[in-house]
């Protein structure tokens, strides 16, 4: 008597195991179903951005992969004229981000005044972004006051997550 109420008692905790089991597995196959389909991929559900500090402020940008090219229009917020000494690209990726031609060197930028920068022939391709996802670009502005001159340069880092078109 006592091993067949023994034996109700395993069944049962055998049969909640299994529907248990089977519900976990139809729960493993949902979410391996999304994620092969791209659709818990977190890039895609993040918005358009572009962080560079207090010292300018970020109006517009584009990556393009179709034409290899890359361009950010900034604001000067500075609060003074200033002199761009240079603007370099990098990205995350194994493969820095680079461009053959860029904005012109040693650019000057009233207070308020809006410029657009611009660079052609970037290797967009090579360090994995293409069009139709999410890329992001990192790029590290080097200025200086035009009261204080070169000497007292700083630098101001920045970084675009965008789709590329």
């Amino acid at each position: 008597m006592a091993f067949k109420r023994l034996q109700k008692k395993s069944q049962a905790a055998l049969e909640f195991l299994t529907t248990y089991g089977w519900a976990f597995l139809v729960i493993l196959i949902m979410v391996g179903t999304l994620a092969y389909f791209g659709i818990l991929s977190p890039s895609k559900v993040l918005p358009n951005r572009c962080n560079v500090g207090p010292e300018f402020e970020c109006l517009d940008f584009q990556i393009s992969a179709t034409d290899n090219t890359f361009k950010v229009r900034l604001k000067n917020n500075a609060g003074e004229p200033v002199t761009v000494q240079s603007i370099l690209l990098s990205s995350e990726t194994s493969t820095q981000y680079s461009c053959s031609t860029g904005p012109a060197n040693a650019t000057s930028w009233k207070t308020g005044e809006i410029i657009d920068f611009s660079w052609s022939g970037c290797n967009t391709a090579q360090t994995g972004m293409v069009a139709g996802e999410k890329g992001k670009v990192l790029f590290k502005l080097r200025y200086f006051s035009v009261s204080s001159g070169s000497s007292y340069a700083k630098e101001v880092n920045g970084e675009i997550f965008s789709g590329v078109i």
